[in-house]
């Protein structure tokens, strides 16, 4: 499989997990079991057409904006302030669900704070706010050293949240990107990834917060069952339960909607876990109804060229 077909894969299997979790997000498990999210639908929780996408695409569109001219922090702040207070990246032309540390540090930003150090630092600050939006920036470090890849996402987190866990949570999802890539292999891309995170995060000040991860670094994450997996927007339980779905399920379709379908959290669990199945399965195995059906599917097409063409010209330059 190509470099594009997977880079592609990933941005719009990332807008779709987001649309397919919208119009339930904040519904319980026992509702989903009850009434399975199968296909595209829409209204219910957000009251909003079928195919719309949440703040996770905007963020993660604004995200990959600013990287098109290479990666800087206080560009990719201001990138979120055109999506917040500029009405940039928005499926409908208004915002209809924001996270309260995500606002706060945007706001920040917008009055003249430095985007590198707006996020909040507190322990009660990891919601799933900055992994939502990490894939791209996963995606133009593909290639880098585990070290680099590291810091960017830690960089890129802090914008927003910046305690260790969510800036670790977003190191290893670029860290996982990186090796689905390489190896097209979930399972061997995950060995990988844990034994470069295990081994970068032991050497720093950050080991204390390694015990945070255990459940994905135990080996093998697929055998937990269901109602070990958490679905909340604590950003652990998005990103265990991402994983979770991604060893769990054999298709694109079928990761995604295992991930709709915990619960909770439904838009970002299935924003996060559609990234890491594009990834995986590529562009062309995503369901065509639900390719097309996601709102300003024009509009996404041309910017996701735009921004892979971009990275297959920096791996040349």
């Amino acid at each position: 499989m190509t470099f594009s077909e997977r880079v592609l894969g990933a941005l719009w299997g990332s807008v779709v997990g987001d649309a397919l979790g919208v119009p339930v997000e904040f519904t319980s498990r026992a509702d989903r079991k009850h009434d399975p999210v199968t296909s595209m639908r829409g209204f219910g929780t957000w009251n909003q057409p079928e195919g719309t996408w949440s703040d996770d695409t905007s963020l993660m569109l604004a995200s990959a904006e600013s990287l098109l001219e290479g990666f800087d922090a206080e560009r990719m702040g201001q990138a979120f302030v055109g999506w917040l207070h500029g009405g940039n990246w928005r499926p409908h032309g208004r915002v209809f669900d924001v996270g309260m540390t995500t606002h706060q540090a945007i706001d920040a930003i917008y009055f003249g704070g430095a985007a590198a150090t707006a996020g909040s630092t507190l322990e009660s600050s990891n919601g799933n706010g900055s992994l939502l939006r990490i894939l791209p920036v996963g995606l133009a470090f593909a290639d880098a050293e585990v070290d680099e890849i590291c810091q960017a996402a830690e960089t890129a987190s802090a914008i927003t949240h910046g305690h260790a866990w969510s800036r670790m949570a977003c190191a290893y999802a670029c860290l996982l990107t990186k090796h689905l890539i390489q190896s097209g292999d979930k399972f061997s891309a995950l060995a990988a990834t844990n034994q470069d995170f295990t081994s970068h995060y032991a050497a720093t000040s950050e080991a204390q917060h390694l015990g945070k991860f255990s459940m994905l670094l135990q080996d093998p994450l697929s055998i937990y069952p269901d109602h070990m997996i958490e679905s909340s927007g604590f950003v652990l339980h998005t990103l265990t339960a991402s994983v979770w779905c991604l060893l769990r399920e054999t298709t694109f379709a079928a990761t995604v909607l295992q991930a709709v379908n915990l619960g909770d959290d439904t838009d970002t669990t299935g924003c996060v876990a559609g990234g890491f199945a594009g990834l995986l399965y590529g562009q062309s195995e995503i369901p065509a109804d639900w390719f097309a059906g996601v709102a300003r599917h024009d509009d996404l097409a041309a910017f996701f060229q735009k921004f892979t063409a971009s990275l297959l010209e920096d791996a040349t330059a």
